[in-house]
């Protein structure tokens, strides 16, 4: 019989060479995954709760937000506005020169006169000129310009705002139509339209078989060079 006896303890753990004397980490479960996972529901939970209450503030205050949205635009120029919606350039981001003529029942409008001049700051008539358009910013719509004489435009109908016409409106019917042409091509949308330097712009509301007279004299009409900048200067002249 051998000398040798066994521990007592009946575990494998409490022999030579177990836990005392192996790799602990292989033994002891980390609590750096569960510490993250702790983390990221605690982030989630807090993102949650925020978010509740944006949400809820916004629910709640819906009516007062939408309202100070809404004065904000009103406080805003009609020619503000577009140019907002327009991204239209700062004043003196472009210049360009451009003839329009708008005739009704074969009589031509005459925006010489002083309730048409300068009207907009970007685009507008000067110098009592009854026809050239002078630009002076990058991404104007001819619909800035019409409006600030008031009158707009559909594909279909030429609407007055002001004494321009005894009508509010003329729209294309059998007798009269409505057409927009611009160097030469017919064009369905015309307020959206930006000019570049010597563009001849016809629209013409009637008997379409005064077109070609109308656009013989349209092409009659002189459009004035742009004058060069003088490098001195400060930008917000409106050069004539």
């Amino acid at each position: 019989m051998s000398d040798k006896t066994l521990p007592n303890d009946d575990s494998d753990f409490s022999l030579p060479g177990r836990i005392t004397d192996s790799n602990f980490p292989y033994f002891e479960e980390s609590s750096e995954p569960r510490s993250k996972n702790k983390s990221l529901v605690i982030a989630a939970i807090v993102f949650v709760v925020i978010s509740a209450g944006v949400f809820s503030y916004y629910f709640v205050n819906q009516n007062q937000i939408d309202s100070q949205i809404l004065q904000n635009t009103l406080n805003l120029s009609e020619e503000e506005q577009l140019a907002i919606e327009y991204d239209v350039g700062k004043f003196g981001s472009d210049h360009a020169h451009a003839a329009i003529v708008i005739f009704v029942d074969d009589e031509q409008i005459n925006f010489g006169l002083p309730q048409f001049q300068v009207q907009s700051k970007y685009i507008h008539f000067e110098d009592h000129n009854p026809y050239l358009i002078h630009k002076h910013a990058t991404n104007v719509p001819l619909k800035m310009l019409f409006l600030s004489i008031g009158i707009d435009f559909s594909s279909e109908c030429m609407m007055f705002v002001n004494s321009i016409s005894n009508d509010s409106s003329l729209c294309a019917n059998q007798e009269s139509d409505l057409t927009f042409i611009i160097n030469g091509q017919h064009v369905s949308n015309i307020s959206d339209y930006e000019i570049s330097h010597n563009d001849r712009i016809l629209i013409s509301y009637g008997d379409s078989k005064s077109i070609p007279t109308q656009l013989e004299y349209l092409e009659s009409l002189q459009i004035y060079d742009v004058p060069k900048k003088n490098p001195y200067s400060s930008g917000n002249e409106i050069f004539i």
